[in-house]
């Protein structure tokens, strides 16, 4: 038996209408009176902010609101949150919105340990310190970030940064699908492709894969690519939109655990020089590299094809099977209506050297974790192909 080390959110409670109906008694059995929401403007313009403000309210709960969460979330934004949380003497963190505001929230429920910045987390040992309630409630089916235990952050020179510990994954995760019914296509393709992204490198994963995590990798790419299309052409479907947070939430848990690899290597350079949000820099590149990996990795995508399209592969052996769900998820981004090449984003043939050698120089313990080994010409390559 492989050692594992699996952790993950203790409480998840995936029901439509739940922010509503369950968030403040959440709050009110941690004790809370005095809570943060951090979220973002769009969020406060659509009316959820208010929704959570009276569900607290109605217990007894009083809450400030941080909406200046961005893509991305920089270390100055991180910094104007955790003194308003300090200043507020705050005693519960609700995260309310995509990947950016619960990232940033999770350094907010750390605000009463001793530290400056959230610059001074990076490569610090958090295990003693005290940690805030914090219940995440995701707006999109994409990050899974209500179950992890990492937030990444934006630093000053542009590069992002990465702190990685238990201790400041969410005590509560609420899927709360009315929350996406809003979600405009291209946003809800990119969100959705990301967390496919998820479950597939964490089931390839060469360093941390392990039962629990292909399980829930499993699971969770099924219902994400039974309902890719559903929510699609009709972006009201109740039922299909409750499948695709769940999907996304089982792809956080299997990803955090398992390690994610060089799909999400090659696109954080897009994100950092181009601002190509997040979701749709894995979708540019990742069969790209899952065409790359083939060599290593095609009876893991053979599995993970016979596991989505079963009808299609019955008869295939594990070369057709994972050639074929290489195909499908190209074709999911043809479908999609974001833009399928660099030259699109703006982006010239002239940066693709630039992007190749900080992928290689910056994220390469992303590659550790990759079914093959990459060079900086490797990369060239999977860029010059989405060129």
């Amino acid at each position: 038996m492989i050692p594992i080390d699996f952790n993950t959110t203790t409480r998840i409670l995936c029901e439509p209408n739940s922010l509503s109906t369950k968030l403040g008694k959440v709050v009110k059995d941690f004790g809370a009176t005095q809570v943060l929401i951090v979220t973002d403007k769009a969020l406060v313009q659509l009316g959820f902010v208010n929704l959570a403000i009276e569900a607290l309210s109605a217990e007894g709960i009083q809450a400030i609101v941080f909406d200046g969460v961005i893509p991305d979330p920089t270390v100055e934004v991180v910094d104007n949150a955790l003194n308003l949380a300090r200043h507020h003497h705050c005693d519960a963190i609700v995260a309310l919105g995509g990947g950016s505001s619960i990232d940033t929230a999770k350094i907010i429920a750390l605000h009463d340990n001793p530290f400056i910045s959230a610059t001074n987390l990076f490569n610090q040992d958090l295990s003693k310190f005290n940690k805030l309630p914090l219940i995440a409630i995701p707006t999109t089916a994409g990050t899974g970030a209500e179950v992890t235990f990492v937030s990444v952050i934006t630093a000053t020179d542009g590069n992002k940064f990465a702190v990685f510990h238990s201790k400041i994954l969410p005590d509560v995760a609420i899927l709360d699908a009315n929350l996406t019914l809003g979600l405009p296509p291209l946003i809800t393709a990119a969100t959705a492709l990301d967390a496919m992204v998820h479950c597939i490198e964490a089931y390839t994963s060469r360093t941390k894969k392990n039962p629990i995590s292909d399980a829930l990798a499993v699971k969770g790419l099924q219902l994400l690519w039974q309902n890719y299309r559903k929510v699609m052409t009709n972006g009201k479907n109740i039922e299909a939109r409750s499948e695709m947070l769940l999907g996304s939430c089982l792809a956080g848990m299997a990803f955090v655990n398992a390690s994610v690899a060089a799909v999400h290597g090659l696109s954080y350079p897009l994100s950092i020089r181009f601002h190509v949000p997040h979701g749709h820099a894995n979708a540019l590149v990742m069969t790209g590299v899952f065409t790359f990996n083939l060599p290593a990795a095609q009876q893991h995508y053979a599995e993970l094809a016979r596991a989505v399209l079963p009808k299609q592969t019955l008869s295939l052996d594990d070369t057709a099977a994972a050639t074929l769900f290489i195909d499908e998820l190209k074709q999911f981004l043809t479908e999609s209506g974001l833009k399928t090449s660099l030259r699109e984003l703006g982006i010239q043939q002239t940066d693709i050297d630039g992007l190749a050698t900080l992928m290689i120089n910056t994220y390469a313990r992303l590659i550790v974790s990759n079914p093959i080994d990459m060079t900086v010409d490797d990369v060239k390559k999977i860029y010059q192909d989405v060129f």
